[in-house]
């Protein structure tokens, strides 16, 4: 079970890293967190498909 722990830590610990060089990647490091960036590619996502006539909001 102390194997299995140190495991999903360390898997833990390298998504971590994983999603900061993503983040770093997106913007400039310290700009914006990246749940700020995903909600802006989101609303900006939305504000096309609108501009579409399509409804982000509609079950597919």
């Amino acid at each position: 079970m102390a194997d299995e722990t140190a495991t999903t830590y360390a898997w833990l610990r390298d998504l971590d890293a994983e999603v900061e060089s993503i983040a770093d990647a997106v913007g400039a490091p310290g700009e914006l967190s990246i749940t700020q960036r995903l909600d802006t590619i989101e609303r900006v996502l939305f504000a096309l498909a609108r501009a579409q006539g399509i409804d982000p909001n509609a079950a597919s």
